[in-house]
């Protein structure tokens, strides 16, 4: 599976409909929308309502990011809200299990994501049980910020689990996406990657969003 998933967080806020259709005719079909509670990550993002929203306007994917605190008690509102894939931080809560399971409970996609400095070795237990992870590839919070190179790395260790172990997850990347850093990361086994402000500032979103997926 090769994906490009925008970020919503890097759209145009005023016209935020306008936007997700312009890149469903490019040939999107799954959009990243992040949500941040101003406690886990140092901004505050979409909630429950622009979820919703948005969800009217689209049947594409939504891939929902939550860089919160304590998971478990907001996961089955954000599936409510019309979220396909959820994927919560290992950091962010000491019942990780808890929270996968009240995610599949309802029907969803669940990821495992982990920050630049986490070690792969803090969710080798869940790679059974999870069906994507997403490394993050910039320090989260805002977008715009340069790739990390050293994620590479991590990548290429869940690749190897993934062959070694017959699992069937899916690597998601997250931040400092461009022509570049896309195929590198591809290169080491990333499924998924997450592209904002490189792709939605683009004055060729199609010719961009191409050159994304070779």
């Amino acid at each position: 599976m090769k994906k490009i998933l925008p970020s919503i967080l890097s759209a145009d806020f005023s016209n935020l409909g306008k936007e997700i259709i312009e890149m469903e005719n490019i040939g999107v079909d799954m959009f990243h929308i992040d949500v941040m509670d101003g406690h886990f990550v140092p901004n505050i993002s979409f909630a429950f309502p622009i979820i919703s929203s948005i969800r009217k306007i689209t049947n594409k994917i939504f891939d929902v990011h939550l860089m919160i605190d304590n998971p478990e008690n907001y996961v089955e509102r954000i599936c409510d809200s019309g979220a396909d894939m959820i994927s919560f931080h290992i950091e962010s809560t000491n019942h990780a299990d808890r929270v996968i399971q009240l995610i599949k409970n309802k029907g969803k996609k669940v990821g495992i994501a982990i920050n630049p400095q986490t070690s792969v070795d803090s969710i080798i237990y869940l790679l059974s049980t999870v069906d994507y992870v997403l490394v993050m590839s910039v320090n989260p919070g805002f977008g715009g910020q340069k790739f990390i190179s050293y994620v590479l790395d991590k990548i290429n260790i869940l690749d190897s689990i993934r062959k070694e172990k017959k699992y069937n997850f899916l690597i998601e990347v997250d931040g400092g996406i461009n022509i570049e850093t896309s195929k590198i990361c591809r290169d080491k086994g990333a499924d998924l990657l997450v592209c904002g402000s490189f792709l939605f500032a683009s004055d060729d979103k199609k010719n961009t969003y191409k050159e994304l997926l070779k």
